[in-house]
């Protein structure tokens, strides 16, 4: 369980810390500094319990900050997303050249399943001449 949890937290850094494209999601999104979401995560270390009561401002750039987060991981994973398929269709779009330029498995000596039925009762079954046959074997030559 602490395995899952750990792995977690560094795949959600991961995405918040991707780099992001500007679209007018992003822009409609609260525009916060570093020092401010700094200064909220230490306040809200320093002050757990009734954090929201005692300080409403840190509290709500903390939610800011949280939603902020939230949306870059969203962006992250949409663009790990878009990468892996961006490679998947690459792959399947270099196999697929690859099986076009292949030679075609039936080179047309020997009848594909079906067609050796029709072939075999058309072809005449003795091709060979009576002077083919009068001809007698020899081995090859022995050399002394």
């Amino acid at each position: 369980m602490r395995f899952l949890i750990r792995i977690t937290f560094w795949l959600g850094l991961v995405l918040v810390l991707l780099p992001r494209d500007k679209t007018p999601e992003s822009e409609k999104l609260p525009q916060i500094g570093a020092a401010d979401a700094v200064q909220a995560a230490t306040a809200a270390v320093s002050d757990v319990t009734q954090f929201c009561k005692r300080q409403p401002t840190a509290c709500e750039v903390g939610g800011q900050a949280a939603t902020i987060i939230g949306q870059r991981a969203q962006d992250g994973a949409r663009k790990i997303y878009q990468i892996i398929n961006d490679k998947k269709e690459q792959i399947t779009n270099e196999k697929n050249d690859k099986t076009d330029k292949k030679a075609p498995d039936h080179t047309g000596s020997i009848a594909l399943a079906g067609e050796g039925d029709a072939v075999a009762s058309e072809a005449p079954r003795d091709t060979l001449t009576q002077d083919d046959l009068a001809l007698e074997w020899r081995g090859p030559a022995v050399a002394n």
